[in-house]
């Protein structure tokens, strides 16, 4: 069974020609992308402590304990570690604070987006090496060497849905992975605000 799906791999891969070898480095940089955001933008949304508790915190000027990780943890912490306790500058401190996080959660998002929109790109390439193979099959034997056009008509078909099925997949998790980041900003933005009245 894993022989027969092994041998059906290598012969898809066959049949698309040198041009699937981008395809699928294309497919690996950017799934590889898209589970460290995954993983990061989960650890930030997880475990949180509420925006009173951050409060307290700064207050008492503790720093949340290891079990909290999310975002507001992350918030807390950063700002503890660079507090001056003069209130003016601490209000300076805090925002940048808030701006290097919101910063951080855009990390490989546009990279993500640009792998999604460059592999159907390459596919179109696969389908126009295909198409030139066939008229090069045509000029010597015209239309009647019926297989060694199918050749190039199926790397043409075989690359164009190889960099469809990546870029789909690719583009619905970029615009999840931005929609996530986005409401961590908001609630970064928005325990920011709140904390600068403990300052």
């Amino acid at each position: 069974m894993v022989k027969e799906l092994l041998f059906s791999i290598e012969h898809y891969m066959r049949t698309g020609g040198i041009v699937m070898i981008p395809i699928l480095a294309v497919s690996f940089f950017m799934w590889l992308l898209i589970i460290n955001r995954m993983l990061v933008l989960h650890r930030l949304n997880a475990r949180h402590i509420s925006r009173e508790r951050a409060g307290e915190l700064v207050r008492q000027n503790q720093a949340p304990d290891d079990r909290h990780q999310g975002v507001n943890s992350l918030l807390v912490r950063e700002f503890l570690r660079m507090r001056s306790h003069d209130s003016e500058l601490d209000d300076f401190i805090l925002d940048e604070t808030v701006v290097r996080i919101v910063s951080t959660l855009d990390t490989h998002l546009a990279v993500i987006r640009v792998l999604a929109g460059i592999a159907p790109l390459l596919g179109l390439l696969g389908t126009v090496t295909g198409m030139m193979g066939t008229f090069d099959v045509i000029t010597v034997f015209g239309t009647g060497n019926a297989k060694a056009m199918a050749g190039g008509i199926s790397v043409a078909l075989v690359t164009t849905q190889t960099g469809l099925m990546v870029s789909i997949p690719g583009l619905y998790m970029s615009g999840f992975l931005t929609r996530r980041a986005s409401n961590l900003k908001y609630r970064i933005a928005a325990t920011g605000i709140y904390l600068k009245r403990f300052l």
